[in-house]
Formats: C-alpha cells, sequence, structure tokens
C-alpha cells in the first residue's frame, strides 16, 4: 500500500457557536485528483484553510509522507509544497499580469540592489500563460482584464510555483465554458506530471470529468468516499444531502397576474448600438440565456440604475418610472442580486441585522434615531423564513457560507416587498441543496405577484427553472423562446448568432 502524499487525520475546528469541523480525515497519494464536495457550511473551505495554513485546527494532525507537520501559516503552507487557489480572487488589479503571477517571488539582478528583472519575469510569465491557454500580454494591467481572465491569472500564480499539492476552491465559477475546458485540462496534465490536486466545486460535471476519488462532507463531518467508478450525479447529492434530491427544478408554467415590467428600447453604455425591448408579467419568470459578455448583466445594471440607460423606457405596472441610479429604482420597487454578491450585493463585515435594514434604514428610524430591535425583529424574521444557518442576527457575513450570503442578499429586499427582483446569477459558487432553496424562493416569490428576472450560465437552471427565456448576443436579444419549445441546442443557436429572431416587447 503506497504511503498518502499528504494525509489529514481527524481534523476538528470550532468557531464561536459554531462547530465546523468534527473528526475529519481525508488522503492525497501522488499524482491524484481528490474532488472536496459537499453543501454549503459542510466544513470543506474550514478544512482546506487550514491545509493552507489561514486558519489552525483545534485537534487532529497532518502528514506528509507519512511525516507529521505543522502549518500555522501560509508561508509554511508553500514550504511543504502546498499551494492554494481561493474562490475569491486574490490579485492585486494595480499590477500587471507578470506581477501578479510572480508576486513575491520575483526574479532579480544588480547584486545587492535587488532590482526586478522584469524582461524575464514577462518571459516566465507568459509561458506558464500559455500552459493554460491564456493569450494575454503578461504587460497588461490586471484591472483591463475580465474577471475570468483574472482568475486564470491567480490559476498561472499557483501554477508557476511548481506544488507538490495544489487546493482549487471553486476555480471555475466565474470562467467561460472554453476556459473551463481547458483548466480541466490541465488539471489532468499536471496530475500526469506527479501534483496532487484537492478540487473543490459545486459543478458535480466537473467532479465527473476530473476526480480520481470524491471525499463528501455533510455538517462538518464525513459522509462517504466514491472510487472512480462510483462517481455519479445521483450518488454526489445523497451523499451530500443526506437524501435523494429527485427534484431540484420544482419549477411548472407560472400563473400570470398582469403586466409587470416592461423595457422598451434600452440601450446601454457597454452596448449603444443595440436596443433591447422585453417584458415580463407578474408571476412569471424570465430566464436571460446567453455567453459571457453578452450583455445580460449591462442591461440589469441598466434597469436597476448602477449604470443608467442611455436611452429606453421602463415601465412597472403600467406606469412610466424615470431611473437614473439605484435609489430610484429602489423607490419603483426593482431589486438587483448581482452576480458579485460579496462585492456589491454585501457589507460582508457587517452584520445580517445590518446588511438587511441597510436599504431601507428609514423604515427603521423614530425621530431620526435608528430603533436596533425594529432591525433586529425584521432580520429575524428573515433568517428564520429563508432558513439562514446562523447562530444570531449579530453574526457576521463573512463568516456564512457562499448559500446563506446569497440568503442575506435576498433577505434584504424581500423585506422592501419587491415588484421587480432580478437575479444576476444566483447560484453561483453554491451547493445543490441551497440551489433547490433558491429556486423555491424563486417559485414562491413569483406565485406571490413578483416578477422575476433570472440571468444565468447554467444551461440546465435556465431550462429547469425558466417561464419563458431570452437569449442575448453582443448586446441584442436574438430571440424569447416559450418554455414549451426551449433547448439547449436552440438557445445555442440564438447566443451565438446563428439564428435571428424578432424579440417582440
Amino acid at each position: 500500500m503506497p504511503v498518502p502524499l499528504l494525509e489529514l487525520s481527524s481534523i476538528s475546528k470550532r468557531f464561536p457557536g459554531v462547530v465546523a469541523l468534527d473528526g475529519v480525515s481525508l488522503e492525497l497519494f501522488p499524482g491524484e485528483i481528490v474532488a472536496l464536495i459537499g453543501e454549503n457550511g459542510a466544513g470543506k473551505s474550514t478544512l482546506m484553510k487550514i491545509l493552507g495554513g489561514i486558519h489552525q485546527a483545534d485537534a487532529g494532525a497532518i502528514r506528509i509522507e507519512g511525516k507529521p507537520v505543522t502549518i500555522r501559516s501560509v508561508h509554511q503552507a508553500i514550504g511543504v509544497g502546498i499551494g492554494f487557489i481561493h474562490q475569491e480572487l486574490n490579485v492585486l488589479d494595480n499590477l500587471d499580469v507578470a506581477a501578479n503571477v510572480f508576486l513575491g517571488r520575483e526574479p532579480l539582478w544588480a547584486g545587492p540592489l535587488r532590482l526586478v528583472n522584469g524582461s524575464i519575469m514577462r518571459k516566465q510569465a507568459a509561458a506558464h500563460l500559455k500552459r493554460l491557454g491564456l493569450n494575454i500580454d503578461p504587460a497588461t494591467p490586471l484591472r483591463d482584464l475580465s474577471l475570468a481572465q483574472q482568475q486564470m491569472v491567480e490559476i498561472s500564480k499557483v501554477v508557476s510555483q511548481h506544488e507538490r499539492v495544489i487546493i482549487m476552491d471553486e476555480p471555475t465559477s466565474c470562467l467561460t465554458l472554453t476556459e473551463t475546458d481547458r483548466l480541466l485540462a490541465t488539471v489532468r496534465d499536471l496530475r500526469d506530471q506527479g501534483v496532487s490536486i484537492i478540487y473543490i466545486s459545486h459543478r458535480l460535471n466537473e467532479i465527473k470529468q476530473c476526480a480520481d476519488r470524491v471525499v463528501v462532507l455533510r455538517d462538518g463531518k464525513n459522509a462517504g468516499c466514491l472510487s472512480r467508478e462510483e462517481i455519479n450525479h445521483q450518488n454526489m447529492v445523497r451523499l451530500m444531502v443526506g437524501r435523494d434530491l429527485k427534484d431540484l427544478f420544482v419549477r411548472t408554467s407560472g400563473k400570470k397576474q398582469g403586466r409587470g415590467l416592461q423595457v422598451n428600447g434600452l440601450r446601454t453604455s457597454a452596448n449603444p448600438h443595440a436596443a433591447v425591448s422585453f417584458d415580463v408579467e407578474r408571476g412569471e419568470v424570465l430566464g436571460f440565456a446567453g455567453l459571457v459578455g453578452a450583455g445580460r448583466s449591462e442591461v440589469a445594471q441598466a434597469i436597476f440604475g448602477v449604470d443608467p440607460p442611455l436611452a429606453g423606457k421602463v415601465v412597472i405596472d403600467g406606469q412610466a418610472v424615470s431611473i437614473r441610479s439605484p435609489r430610484d429604482a429602489i423607490n419603483a420597487g426593482i431589486f438587483l442580486a448581482p452576480e458579485d454578491r460579496r462585492k456589491t450585493g454585501l457589507v460582508t463585515e457587517m452584520s445580517i441585522r445590518e446588511n438587511v435594514s441597510m436599504p431601507g434604514i428609514w423604515n427603521y428610524t423614530k425621530l431620526a434615531l435608528i430603533s436596533r430591535s425594529q432591525e433586529t425583529r425584521a432580520a429575524a424574521e428573515q433568517v428564520k423564513q429563508l432558513s439562514i444557518k446562523a447562530p444570531t442576527v449579530e453574526t457576521r457575513v463573512v463568516n456564512l457560507s457562499g448559500g446563506g450570503q446569497q440568503k442575506v442578499v435576498l433577505a434584504k429586499w424581500l423585506a422592501l416587498k419587491p415588484r421587480v427582483l432580478i437575479f444576476d446569477e444566483p447560484t453561483r459558487g453554491i451547493d445543490v441543496g441551497a440551489k433547490a432553496e433558491i429556486y423555491r424562493l424563486m417559485t414562491d416569490l413569483a406565485a406571490s405577484g413578483v416578477a422575476i428576472i433570472m440571468i444565468s450560465s447554467d444551461m440546465e437552471e435556465v431550462l429547469g427553472v425558466s417561464d419563458r427565456i431570452a437569449v442575448m448576443h453582443e448586446g441584442a436579444i436574438t430571440g424569447i423562446l416559450e418554455r414549451s419549445e426551449a433547448t439547449e441546442e436552440r438557445i445555442m443557436q440564438l447566443a451565438v448568432g446563428l439564428v435571428e429572431r424578432k424579440a417582440i416587447a
């Protein structure tokens, strides 16, 4: 029996009011890809942060090649050959690509002057970028890259360190299908070169493509392990949630309840040449599909007033409204759950209570003073209604799982009774169990008379949840499909501009 390259034995970790890990064990052999899966809050990220030196375990042992090691810092983790690709970007957008790839490891010259050799650094960075199929000039400022390209730069940085163990935490969460395929090919190449990889993802199809074994956590404990032959969607879901999840998509065609939102001739600064027109009725879920860069998020931000439209008319319940700022949208009953919830949807260092009350803080004031008791009652009601897992409403949002954070984004809007709710990538980075909860919430909101717009890059999600599907290409809507006629093939034809259909508002 070969000795594991890495062994975690009976790892336990407690945080105030929470047992994050309870005796978790994991083995990783040389040249092996182990997928680590589980619902949000199962303990995956905590376990990996202990391995990466960000947290320290309260109990348990870590061994590398059979020898006990102590990892109390990121520097020590790197010293024993462990690299970490985090779910949230860990890059500096004020530097260029090459400087990010070699941050802290810059090639130097001029002896004691220790000057950075920029030409060598850019040449070496170009080789690592090429390995990932990223055709970008290493001298490009990082701020000029898309979110997906920045993620690939982050991956290039860790791969360039030649670590024996690489932890990848949701590495494809903001990548296109092409970039995802390239990354998975790179993961397999690294395995063939003897690198061991711990791969964390909620995208179970990726797991099926690349994993040699699957280790499942549930409620901070080991829930089971699957060999290569046992890896399939049903087995993974059953171990993750403790039951068969047969009805992930519970949506049936909703009952339309009259005029909701109408958008006519909307032009955005990102795509000023294209005029977008569509409508979504109260009680309906209108899905927006399209490739990355098609302009879906830009339309959502224009409707919400983040980037005011250059032209066009927005009508709610038959009444035209002027939206020049998010405050105008909020006053009109239009709310946006953004794609990047941590950056633009929440103040993560604040509590659940503060995040829930913030958009409508005037509702919790008396004589110009904020009533904390009213805030607490409102937040507690939303926590109960949405089943947010947290000890109290004073829990800081940064300490919640991805699914919990997404629910807090929704909680702050539900407290204001929305008329139109826009979901931009609502299930990005959350587990299959939390996804089912979000889908049920969308269905319940639609049934209560809310007009729902859902932007998603997950084709299965778009087909499973939407009553109708609007498809965008290069800033324009190329077609709107009824649920009964929508197929993956028809959506992709519209998404790449091969079929032109007139969208009727």
